[in-house]
């Protein structure tokens, strides 16, 4: 199999994760028919998929690492054909949700190995722009995942698990690079890992994430107390996020090589805390839907920009590194709701002020290079 496809298999990973991640999100009231459960019961099945996805990431690339980066990917997306089968013949609810999970743990083994591949292939000059595709391919897969599941749920919810198995399938066929798939000998240990030079990227990762992102509900809650819109349109008031970051992750990424990852961290901090402010302002809703779908870029800069300043470094274990990273990052999305409904509950205002206030003032000192 030609390196071309392998190389591109990187990449169509970095679509799958997200995709199976959201692809509940439209089937709802399907998945509570079929399993006799409410629709904010069937919620948990996101969850189920996140909680141990974000878990393990803590420490799943330097296991991964440590097993070699193309035995444990491929490993994982035959776990994840599994789980995926188990979606399908699910015969309750809860069944239903032990096979999300293994889903969720089956991807915290491919996402952080996948990008610390891209990287290791990468010339670091053209890192940048690598990982804004990555990232782009990302922001497709959850984007597409609740239009996609939707229309599957039409016919049966099942075949968009069948669809997601299948692709893991072809994925573990195909597999990594050649020079990818044994250990490199590099230094894994998980205790590599918890040091400043990447704690401090893993704080601003769960701080850019919360505070950008992780906005998505509040954006909605001000749409239905300001302005009254139904769950049709505050799904497309929120759909303009991804999609525009979909639309500008690979030119972030070039900007990112001319920048540097560290000042880019620092502008789409800086700058995507001006949206989130306005988001919570403006009487208008074509306005909110702009400037919430800016947010979506400036978010870019810094997940694309963190990625990059990691895969960059020359420390040990970067596998590691950057699954530690992505593990607060998504922390990050989970603790937004309870940090900051109460506030935007107290101060509908305070309740967008405050988020864009930590982002100017925690990211700028904590990406300032250390000696």
């Amino acid at each position: 199999m030609t390196g071309r496809v392998r190389a591109a298999a990187l990449y169509a990973g970095g679509f799958l994760g997200p995709f199976a991640g959201a692809v509940p999100t439209s089937m709802f009231p399907e998945l509570g028919a079929e399993f006799g459960v409410a629709d904010h019961t069937a919620s948990l099945s996101l969850t189920a998929y996140l909680v141990p996805f974000a878990a393990l990431m803590l420490f799943s690339g330097t296991l991964g690492a440590r097993w070699g980066a193309g035995r444990s990917v491929r490993v994982a997306y035959l776990v994840y054909v599994v789980a995926s089968v188990g979606c399908v013949v699910a015969g309750s609810f809860e069944v239903f949700l032990v096979a999300r999970a293994v889903q969720g743990g089956a991807n915290a083994f491919t996402t952080p190995l996948l990008l610390a591949a891209i990287g290791a292939v990468t010339p670091r000059e053209r890192l940048g722009r690598a990982l804004g595709l990555f990232g782009a391919l990302q922001a497709a897969g959850t984007t597409s995942a609740p239009l996609l599941g939707g229309l599957a749920a039409e016919v049966d919810w099942a075949w968009a698990f069948v669809a997601v198995g299948a692709t893991a399938a072809v994925l573990a066929v195909v597999g990594l690079p050649s020079s990818l798939r044994a250990p490199s000998g590099e230094s894994h240990r998980l205790r590599s890992v918890w040091r400043a030079d990447v704690l401090r990227p893993a704080a601003v990762a769960l701080v850019g994430w919360a505070c950008l992102g992780g906005m998505a509900f509040m954006v909605a809650l001000r749409a239905v107390d300001e302005f009254g819109l139904g769950a049709a349109q505050r799904g497309a008031l929120l759909t303009g996020f991804g999609v525009f970051g979909l639309l500008s992750a690979h030119a972030v990424g070039r900007s990112i090589d001319r920048l540097g990852p560290r000042r880019a961290v620092v502008l789409g901090a800086v700058a995507g805390a001006v949206p989130v402010v306005l988001v919570g302002v403006l009487p208008w809703i074509p306005a909110m839907a702009a400037v919430w779908a800016l947010a979506g870029m400036t978010t870019q800069f810094v997940q694309v920009g963190l990625n990059t300043l990691i895969l960059s470094d020359p420390g040990p274990n970067r596998a590691g590194a950057l699954s530690v990273v992505l593990a607060f990052r998504f922390f990050g999305g989970a603790a937004a709701p309870p940090a900051f409904t109460p506030i935007y509950q107290a101060d509908p205002v305070a309740g967008f002020v405050i988020p864009a206030a930590l982002l100017v003032l925690v990211v700028p000192p904590a990406m300032r290079r250390r000696r």
